[in-house]
């Protein structure tokens, strides 16, 4: 590609740098990194003769087929520096006609995590296992694939007993690692890298710390890296829960408001909104003391932010790529919007002698915390 960003394609059953032709033939490329909300994905565009016999190899291993499985996996070079963008598998290939002879092969996929929700095992048992070990006994199988677990226990983490309880899995690995994030108030996400065909698993919470990335800049004539950028406040998504538990030995019920400030998420804003409603969380009454806790702070992970941003940039013009699940800076664009935001979405939009980004930005508050940020 043009302007010193440069993309490697690595494809197959164990990724492989793909043929020339093959990236001669790649004319746009699509990748949706998430913060853990959903998986990740991809599209991959070729352009391609009728009788070209990469037509039948990505259909056969794109489809299954009886073949092993096609793996793909996406890295971009800028000015020296390489990004890992996805490493996933092919679900969905699709041909559509061109003219000239020449039509498209559209490639489909998801990151590694496509695998983990092919085989349902319910009612596999976890004795005397907290979420946590569980989580890290389901990541294990797939080791072989490049999956490197980073799993992070739960401060509220209880190892249950077998003579009480034994947790049984419910749906597809994917589907019950994500429950268990969820009831922890965690994140569940693959991240590509940092070597063609390994991945990180990261279960653990929701970290809006560390150093910021450069500045978004908008509304500053020669300054401005963005093209567009917007802002909504919605003052209705906060919400403060109120869990309760019961007293062990009058029985009686006691409620605690949950804070949306943990170590982990500090406030970005100034001035959060007053939340116009109070849940009142009266279904943890039946759980211990540390179960309510971790109902309470999976409500409010849910429920935290109230201040939203959406925008696209140029890649050559930013300098370098925007990666979601990390801080961010914003500049120029007023006193209630300026400051650092948490990235929860980046979409990469490549093809040939361009490569713009769509982001998506979150925080809890109006006005920032900061007095600048980094440009």
């Amino acid at each position: 590609m043009q302007n010193g960003v440069k993309l490697s394609l690595y494809i197959g059953p164990v990724p492989q740098p793909a043929p020339r032709a093959l990236l001669d033939a790649l004319v746009e490329a699509t990748v949706d990194n998430g913060s853990g909300d959903a998986q990740s994905g991809f599209e991959l565009k070729f352009e391609l003769p009728p009788r070209s016999p990469l037509r039948t190899l990505f259909l056969i291993s794109g489809g299954g087929g009886g073949v092993p499985l096609m793996r793909v996996a996406l890295h971009a070079n800028l000015d020296g520096r390489v990004e890992p963008l996805i490493d996933g598998m092919a679900t969905h290939v699709e041909t559509r006609p061109g003219a000239g002879g020449v039509g498209q092969v559209v490639v489909k996929g998801k990151d590694l995590s496509a695998l983990m929700d092919v085989i349902h095992i319910p009612g596999l048992p976890f004795p005397a296992m907290p979420p946590s070990a569980r989580v890290l006994l389901i990541l294990a199988k797939y080791a072989a694939l490049g999956v490197i677990p980073m799993v992070i226990p739960s401060l509220t983490d209880e190892v249950p007993l077998p003579t009480q309880r034994i947790p049984q899995q419910q749906g597809s690995d994917y589907a019950y690692v994500r429950q268990l994030a969820a009831q922890a108030g965690y994140v569940f996400y693959l991240e590509p890298g940092p070597a063609p065909g390994t991945s990180k698993a990261y279960w653990g919470p929701e970290i809006r710390v560390g150093a910021p990335q450069p500045a978004l800049n908008t509304g500053m004539d020669a300054l401005t890296n963005v093209e567009e950028l917007s802002f909504e406040f919605d003052r209705e998504r906060k919400k403060l829960p109120i869990v309760f538990f019961q007293e062990p030995l009058s029985k009686a019920p006691i409620g605690i408001p949950i804070p949306d400030v943990t170590p982990m998420n500090p406030p970005l804003g100034l001035v959060p909104p007053l939340p116009p409603r109070i849940e009142q969380l009266t279904e943890t009454a039946h759980l211990s003391v540390l179960g309510a806790l971790a109902t309470g702070l999976a409500f409010v992970a849910r429920h935290s932010d109230s201040v939203f941003g959406r925008g696209r940039l140029d890649v050559t013009r930013y300098g370098r790529l925007l990666k979601s699940r990390q801080l961010v800076g914003v500049r120029g664009a007023g006193l209630p919007f300026d400051g650092l935001y948490y990235v929860s979405r980046v979409t990469h939009e490549i093809r040939r002698g361009a490569y713009k980004q769509g982001f998506e930005l979150a925080r809890n508050a109006l006005i920032s915390t900061v007095p600048a940020v980094p440009a």
